[in-house]
């Protein structure tokens, strides 16, 4: 009996190499797509020496971001985010830009798997060589982003991308949390679903610069164009952003291809107030210093969960808490007090 049923599986089972940063950073810039696929695993990592080194990779690559358009993509699921996007990268493409696309799929609570579906639902820019796609499991993270998203977005504009797209895993109003990455948010809705109910909800209508009415097509067409009316009504009441744009609302047929360059033209007026007005370099600074502050955020968590009395102490605490021996807020005060000695 063969010890392989597929000869070539030592080829695919082969460890890889281990590359220093600079080897890492060199491969980048040079838009090596092997390397930044690599890159980004060594980024969503757990452990803490591919931390480290992905973290020296980041800010090795950091000179050379920042160059691209980010574009923040959102919808309920079923809205058609994976098709539109497939379309709207090929316009893109054939303009000449390179378009990085970060898909983030929902992970189960259960088992923290994910489908990671996205990269065959877009069948055009996954054979394309100016696209590149990066599917990524929110593995428990909220926001509707994966823990590693900003990042990810700095290693492929690195890599030459100059968009890049986030599809969020629309799964409910605080995947907003994408918002504080990119330049412009695209909301993406279907009428006569109810989903036009749903986004008039003021907290992610306010976040929103650009609103598209997908599946615009056959008997959709009618329900499509009175929920636009609707929407353009809506958006009235509301205050004009800091940016000083009124967001638009726009309607697409991915199927038929139809719409997506009025898209394309309205993400170009946006761009071009937003810099005219230089609430671009502003709003790209207060990202920076927020990313700071979640990045504190999420280490200093990291270094009280990992002391070892706090760890030993935890159990004990949570039984007294459900035993109603202790309040919430007293057992965190004592578990503090612990990791400070005091």
């Amino acid at each position: 009996m063969s010890k392989n049923i597929n000869p070539n599986i030592n080829r695919f089972l082969k460890k890889k190499p281990d590359l220093s940063v600079e080897e890492y950073y060199k491969g980048i810039i040079s838009e090596d797509r092997n390397i930044l696929s690599r890159a980004i695993s060594l980024l969503e990592s757990s452990r803490e020496t591919d931390k480290e080194k992905a973290s020296e990779i980041v800010s090795k690559c950091l000179k050379h971001s920042g160059n691209s358009q980010r574009i923040g993509i959102t919808g309920v699921p079923g809205v058609g985010k994976s098709t539109f996007i497939n379309i709207f990268g090929k316009k893109l493409i054939e303009q000449g830009h390179r378009v990085a696309v970060l898909a983030i799929d929902p992970s189960s609570n259960i088992t923290g798997g994910s489908i990671l579906g996205d990269k065959t639902r877009m069948t055009y820019l996954s054979g394309r060589e100016e696209a590149f796609i990066r599917p990524s499991p929110t593995a428990g993270t909220l926001g509707g982003v994966a823990a590693k998203t900003r990042e990810t977005m700095l290693l492929c504009e690195a890599a030459g991308f100059d968009t890049v797209i986030i599809e969020t895993v629309g799964v409910g109003q605080s995947e907003t949390a994408v918002s504080t990455m990119v330049d412009v948010f695209v909301m993406l809705l279907v009428a006569g679903t109810g989903d036009e109910l749903q986004g008039i909800k003021r907290g992610i209508m306010e976040m929103t610069d650009i609103l598209v009415f997908t599946k615009e097509d056959g008997d959709n067409k009618t329900r499509t164009q009175l929920a636009k009316r609707q929407f353009e009504a809506a958006l009235k009441m509301f205050p004009l952003k800091e940016s000083q744009w009124t967001p638009e609302v726009l309607s697409v047929s991915s199927v038929e291809e139809r719409g997506i360059d009025e898209v394309l033209e309205t993400l170009q007026k946006y761009f071009s107030v937003i810099k005219n007005n230089e609430f671009f370099d502003k709003n790209r600074n207060s990202q920076l210093v927020q990313w700071f502050y979640e990045q504190l955020d999420t280490e200093l968590k990291n270094i009280f969960f990992g002391n070892e009395d706090v760890k030993n102490k935890l159990p004990n605490l949570q039984k007294e808490i459900l035993e109603r021996k202790k309040s919430p807020i007293g057992a965190a005060n004592e578990l503090i007090k612990l990791f400070f000695k005091k």
